[in-house]
């Protein structure tokens, strides 16, 4: 469903800009903040938001992963058993919403409820990060065949797919904060790194999936890129100059705001189960 060609194209570039500026500085937001914004400022509907952001999302992430690549930030190993869940999980949820498709109000109510929860989550899980990440930074890379947890870093890819393919959040903030709960050995570089990578494939495959029941709307897509790529650059070059917890607090203030925008939704699921 694409909006009409009088929307503010302007607008949706400028949040792009904030969106991108916000996720060159902190690494996270590219999800938990679009997919709100597009629903409660735009009026776009709810899984059209969420399919666009998914590939805004990637492709918005795609010059960090490599970069995190180039580097040797990346843990592979632990990346293949993260996939393997995640994008299992992703094409089942994308099944299961074909099937629900006749009733799709009960899905886009079903979307709505969902990010508010795991918006929450996200504002609560993004200033504990760099926390939690001070145990990875201390501690010595042990290689992945030593520590490795399949089976359960299988399962929080399977939870993780789920969540991203419903509401487009969850990839960065809580996917960091997990992984470092996981490996608590591993370093933060490499923790930040595998998840970066990890959520492009995820994202990408989901929004595919999006675009064949035809959650796509180019036009915002298009409008949302223009303003994030020159944010990104900027964001990532005034990284270090502000303090990283003003930042998370910030973005977490952000998070509850857009969360508190979708209670009602939650509110009226709940009081219909």
């Amino acid at each position: 469903m694409d909006i009409a060609l009088n929307e503010p194209l302007l607008l949706l570039s400028a949040a792009g800009l904030v969106v991108g500026f916000l996720v060159g500085l902190t690494g996270v937001g590219a999800g938990a903040i679009t997919t709100p914004m597009l629903i409660t400022i735009f009026g776009i509907p709810p899984a059209v938001a969420v399919g666009t952001d998914l590939l805004f999302a990637a492709i918005t992430k795609a010059s960090a992963a490599l970069r995190h690549h180039r580097l040797g930030n990346v843990d592979w190993q632990i990346l293949k058993w993260l996939a393997a869940g995640s994008l299992s999980a992703a094409l089942l949820t994308l099944l299961s919403l074909v099937v629900m498709a006749a009733d799709t109000a009960n899905t886009a109510a079903t979307i709505r409820a969902g990010l508010a929860i795991v918006l929450v989550a996200s504002a609560i899980i993004i200033p504990l990060c760099p926390y939690i990440l001070k145990t990875g930074m201390d501690a010595s890379d042990i290689p992945s065949e030593r520590r490795l947890r399949p089976k359960s870093t299988l399962a929080f890819g399977l939870v993780l797919g789920v969540l991203v393919t419903l509401t487009s959040v969850g990839a960065g903030a809580i996917g960091v904060a997990a992984l470092s709960l996981l490996y608590p050995a591993l370093l933060a570089r490499r923790i930040v790194g595998t998840d970066v990578v990890h959520a492009i494939p995820l994202a990408f495959v989901s929004g595919l999936g999006h675009l064949g029941l035809g959650n796509i709307d180019w036009l915002v897509l298009a409008a949302l890129l223009a303003g994030s790529i020159p944010g990104i650059a900027i964001g990532s070059r005034l990284t270090g100059f502000l303090p990283d917890w003003l930042l998370r607090l910030g973005l977490s203030a952000m998070l509850l705001y857009a969360a508190y925008l979708l209670m009602p939704f939650l509110r009226a699921m709940l009081a219909a189960a």
